[in-house]
């Protein structure tokens, strides 16, 4: 790789900016390894849903084809922990990777730009998130 600063220096350029460390996970599938992923989906998607209620879980879900036409069965989340450490744990609990049936890489993400816009319309209980 080329492009190479410190993470204080990123800090230093970004300064103002919201500088949250979140942590970024993309699982893939083990060849060979289909049934068992059949079979783990939904402890997986519960201990996903605990995550997300716990406050752990931004945003997961799979990564579809660039004509997303396709799902070659890899996937990616972000957590919050306080550590990578903390993040890690929670990912080693997912029982696609406690089984074997996926493996992951984790990556620490600065998240400096971006926003989101929720609606909340109090008459008929309903939510809108763009």
């Amino acid at each position: 790789m080329a492009y190479h600063i410190s993470t204080e220096e990123v800090r230093q350029k970004t300064r103002g900016m919201l500088q949250r460390e979140l942590y970024v996970v993309v699982t893939s599938p083990v060849d060979g390894k289909e049934d068992l992923l059949n079979e783990v989906t939904p402890a997986h998607l519960d201990h996903q849903v605990r995550m997300e209620r716990e406050g752990h879980m931004v945003a997961a879900g799979p990564l579809l084809s660039e004509d997303s036409e396709s799902f070659d069965g890899t996937g990616m989340f972000v957590l919050r922990a306080a550590s990578i450490d903390a993040a890690r744990a929670l990912c080693d609990e997912d029982p696609m990777h406690a089984s074997g049936a996926r493996t992951y890489t984790i990556r620490p993400w600065m998240v400096n730009e971006g926003g989101v816009t929720v609606r909340v319309t109090f008459s008929d209980q309903r939510g809108e998130f763009t």
